[in-house]
């Protein structure tokens, strides 16, 4: 149905009269910002590497995005509260433009602590683009949110090719500084995703919520927040996790920066390909059987890796890790939307967010040093615990959500 058609049909709520234009545009948007995360998860290690004062700080630069991404969530979701989500998203798409600039410099002049601040904002910026699948869901009907949710995670699948094909074409266009270029072509494709995002319009019922609803810390403790949280942090700790340790890990192995590359594109592929279809199992077989699938791809993908260091088990490693990933992070951002209100969703969505990008931030910081002391080995390793403690917390809360449900 056509923009026109949905805003001339008789009683349509005005939520959802540009469900279809907002859908699309964040799903291009977010296709083009994907490229930022893409870029740095590529480069970051490798820059780090080159400019770091110790080999051990040499994936600091992609902790410090992980840093901006949760320390980003909070204030972003007070800023959607009072302004509404576009004013949140012209802001964080600044900071993919200044993010861009500033690494460029930072190359130019061989400044770590510069590069760490790029990557600061680019985290900023990721973090921002992550809250566009939560707005697809604000705009669209009740029946249909998972489905919005999924198709805006889905525009995802172009930033697998974007990324890595801007870092293949560019790192050596302005020699000797290899990824300047880089980083300026990233911060253009910020500056593109900005004028489509303008075109957005959102309710803003957030800002006319504001003050209203349950205390957080009673939304915190239904069992079934509690479940999709922890799935969603140890889905997206672990993919952080692996992701950043893999490119290093195959420099290590002497394998080609190409190889690692283009292991990065299938892996960005992979993390959101499926959102073309996670929707739709999530409303047929519900988003606990989803994510369930999605943290025994992870643990597959673990276990695959230490068959081998050869690029063929380098990138099955992360073909499998990205599928997980969708799977675990998709479904437990579904049990997220089930656990409030309309007048509490721009809290708690933000609350979830700070405290999976936060958790991220531990994953971030060690898997640098685990593989430059241990090897890639026990990173894979290191993946298991985390995984068992989140599907026993999935097992233990769907009984008693469904309890609570029929008490309800």
């Amino acid at each position: 149905m056509s923009e026109v058609a949905v805003q001339g049909r008789v009683g349509a709520p005005p939520a959802f009269r540009f469900e279809r234009s907002n859908v699309a545009r964040l799903a291009v948007a977010q296709a083009l910002a994907g490229a930022n995360s893409t870029i740095v998860y590529a480069t970051g290690a490798v820059i780090g590497d080159m400019l770091a004062p110790t080999k051990a700080l040499a994936t600091l630069p992609i902790s410090i995005f992980v840093v901006g991404m949760a320390a980003c969530t909070l204030p972003a979701g007070a800023v959607a509260q009072r302004y509404g989500r576009r004013a949140t998203f012209m802001i964080g798409t600044g900071c993919g433009v200044l993010s861009g600039l500033i690494a460029s410099l930072a190359v130019l002049h061989a400044s770590f602590g510069l590069f760490c601040a790029a990557t600061f904002l680019g985290g900023v910026y990721a973090a921002v683009v992550l809250s566009f699948r939560f707005a697809a869901a604000d705009c669209a009907a009740p029946e249909r949110r998972p489905r919005a949710l999924s198709a805006v995670m889905a525009g995802g699948v172009f930033a697998g090719v974007i990324g890595p094909q801007l870092v293949t074409y560019t790192m050596g266009l302005w020699p000797p500084h290899l990824f300047a270029a880089t980083y300026l072509a990233q911060g253009a494709v910020a500056a593109i995703s900005l004028s489509v995002l303008a075109g957005v319009r959102l309710p803003m019922s957030i800002a006319a919520d504001r003050g209203r609803g349950r205390p957080l810390s009673v939304i915190a403790r239904q069992p079934r927040f509690i479940a999709a949280v922890v799935c969603g942090v140890v889905s997206y700790l672990l993919m952080n996790f692996l992701m950043t340790a893999a490119p290093l890990a195959m420099k290590f192995c002497n394998l080609p920066q190409e190889a690692a590359n283009l292991g990065l594109q299938w892996h960005v592929i992979a993390m959101y390909g499926p959102s073309f279809w996670t929707g739709r199992l999530i409303t047929r077989f519900g988003a606990s059987r989803v994510v369930a699938t999605g943290l025994l791809l992870t643990a597959a993908s673990s276990a695959i890796g230490l068959f081998g260091i050869q690029v063929g088990h380098f990138w099955a490693t992360l073909i499998l890790l990205g599928v997980g990933w969708n799977f675990g992070f998709v479904g437990a951002s579904a049990m997220v939307l089930e656990c409030h209100r309309a007048e509490e969703k721009a809290r708690v969505q933000s609350l979830n967010d700070f405290i999976v990008f936060g958790t991220m931030t531990f994953g971030s910081f060690l898997s640098g040093g685990l593989l430059s002391a241990y090897g890639w080995n026990t990173v894979l390793w290191v993946s298991f615990p985390p995984l068992f403690l989140a599907v026993a917390a999935l097992a233990l809360a769907s009984p008693r959500a469904r309890r609570g449900d029929a008490a309800s």
